[in-house]
């Protein structure tokens, strides 16, 4: 099979959602998309680097695949529906891989509800907008002045950044980032304290009069009860609790004065019990500029990448669902997981390996990850290469596609084929024809009706962390790393630390949380605020120190909400 110029889509959970085709024999980047413009970012690099299973094994043994599947059936049918637990991570985001849900759902597993990574922001960018809809990226290529609030613009977004480098950029965030190392500002906010900042914005931009007056009266409702909160105590106390000198803010608002403004907001920000307040007062005071309807600019998060898409593979169904955040495995006789490592990434790893091993495991996916370590049962998912597919982004717009490039080894099973395997095996209604769903993806164009009435935050009600604050505690933050994504690829279990810590690189250390502690290795690096600890995700330390429990709002992890000791070792 001739398989050059054929389209594949990068399945991984980043913002860009880079396009490639085969050609000569070789991915890469498509010239054809916007956005990958003819190159591959790293992390696309590395997953065609990686070695996928590529026999499933039962108890370290390698079986058959059929044999696995006799396994699964077997152990489905002896198993209270109920006592089974659908968990799925987010190693693929091709839209093809919810079809497994269809037949869990009717077969009767427990579900998750909530997110692990944008939960909590989603939900306060919803309680303003109504949806979770980005911007046409035309808007942000079009803007003058770029505010990276909380993400790290150019590790995470390279293909969205790569349109818009020459930019005039701002960064408000407590890591001096490789993006704030560009920036005309860099903010160096304290942690958790993004909605204090965003008040005080708001207060300036009263008393400068660069508040958008026609915007407000056109959309807003609650603007007026918004500015009341940001006016409840003095100008010079914010400087105080945020960290950011009001020097810095005079001359934010002299550089964005006139300008179109876009901005961008990462997961840093909405890592806490009150993600979704914190999110909604940054929304709130972009909103109160009017940034939100002008021709340039706005305001980008993690869109609702499904927005306006007839679910394909949807059934209705009464199963109980479980907070994702504070998920107990060991509640359940058979946890079948697709695509995820919670061992890792999900909060209290502790908590999280005790309950694998109470449970039947089942691991659906194309690598082995350290949640494979404690699956009884490990079938391998067909690789992205192997299968057809559609990726929709939540950073923009534009859709990827994938067609079967490398055929598979016949020891492999699509997301699609096995759900189809065990809906017939369950004598449930088969899914959608494969080639009918594909074509409905790549060929709708969902109406991303902007919203027509803003609803501002008129109430707020945050805890700070700084009250708990004393000089032997850190605050503990993490984010991607340049060479991984979330878990995978390079690995790095190393804690950061300022120099003024007193700590040396190469030092051995405990750090202690009331949820946990783990063991570390110092790197010594002055980027990092000295009264912070910074790790990567996908540290397989970090999560011994993360609450088991959700957020206010959106059933979501809040892996930030915490402050942490740190002793030699």
């Amino acid at each position: 099979m001739n398989s050059d110029k054929k389209k594949v889509a990068c399945p991984m959970d980043c913002y860009d959602a880079c396009q490639g085709q085969m050609v000569e024999g070789n991915i890469k980047g498509s010239k054809d998309n916007l956005l990958t413009n003819g190159k591959l970012c790293i992390n696309f690099a590395n997953l065609l680097k990686e070695e996928n299973i590529q026999n499933s094994l039962f108890q370290g043994e390698t079986i058959s695949l059929d044999k696995s599947l006799d396994i699964l059936v077997d152990k489905l049918k002896s198993t209270t529906p109920s006592k089974t637990l659908f968990y799925t991570g987010s190693g693929n985001l091709g839209v093809m891989q919810n079809s497994t849900k269809n037949f869990f759902t009717q077969y009767g597993s427990t579900l998750t509800k909530g997110s692990l990574c944008d939960g909590a922001g989603g939900a306060g960018i919803e309680a303003g907008r109504q949806n979770v809809i980005n911007p046409p990226i035309q808007k942000l290529i079009d803007a003058d002045i770029i505010v990276v609030w909380g993400r790290n613009f150019s590790v995470t977004s390279s293909h969205m950044y790569n349109l818009v480098k020459n930019k005039t950029f701002v960064t408000i965030d407590p890591i001096c980032t490789d993006i704030a190392k560009k920036s005309k500002i860099h903010m160096q906010i304290n942690p958790k304290t993004d909605y204090e900042l965003a008040l005080l914005f708001t207060r300036f931009a009263y008393m400068q009069d660069l508040e958008d007056r026609d915007f407000i009266e056109e959309f807003g409702s609650g603007a007026d009860w918004f500015f009341d909160i940001s006016r409840n105590r003095p100008v010079v106390s914010y400087e105080a609790t945020t960290g950011v000198p009001l020097s810095q803010v005079n001359d934010f608002f002299d550089l964005i004065e006139g300008k179109s403004v876009a901005i961008m907001l990462g997961l840093g920000i909405q890592k806490y019990f009150e993600g979704a307040q914190i999110t909604r007062c940054i929304d709130s005071f972009a909103a109160y500029m009017g940034y939100h309807k002008q021709k340039a600019g706005g305001v980008w998060y993690l869109s609702d990448s499904a927005f306006d898409y007839k679910k394909q593979f949807e059934v209705k169904g009464n199963n109980k669902k479980v907070s994702i955040a504070k998920t107990d495995f060991g509640l359940f006789d058979l946890v079948f997981i697709q695509g995820g490592n919670p061992a890792v990434s999900a909060p209290n790893s502790a908590k999280v390996i005790e309950g694998l091993k109470k449970s039947f495991v089942v691991y659906f996916g194309t690598t082995l990850n350290d949640t494979c370590e404690y699956a009884d049962l490990i079938i391998p998912s067909s690789s992205f290469l192997s299968k057809k597919d559609v990726r929709l982004s939540y950073g923009h717009e534009f859709k990827a596609i994938s067609e079967v490039v490398v055929p598979s080894n016949g020891n492999t099973i699509s997301e699609y084929e096995l759900a189809n395997y065990l809906l017939e095996k369950f004598n449930f209604d088969k899914l959608k024809d494969e080639d009918e769903v594909i074509s409905y993806y790549e060929n709708h164009k969902p109406n991303l009706k902007d919203f027509d009435t803003f609803e501002f935050i008129e109430e707020i009600d945050i805890e700070p962390l700084y009250k708990d604050k004393t000089s032997e505690n850190f605050y503990f933050i993490t984010a991607k790393s340049k060479k991984s994504l979330n878990s995978q690829f390079a690995k790095d279990d190393f804690v950061y630390l300022h120099s003024s810590t007193n700590f040396k690189d190469d030092d051995n250390v405990i750090i202690s949380s009331k949820y946990g502690n783990a063991k570390f290795t110092v790197k010594i690096n002055d980027d990092i605020k000295s009264d912070c600890a910074f790790l990567f995700a996908g540290n397989k330390k970090v999560n011994y120190l993360t609450p088991f429990d959700e957020d206010e709002s959106s059933n979501s992890a809040m892996y930030q909400e915490l402050l942490v000791e740190i002793e030699l070792s």
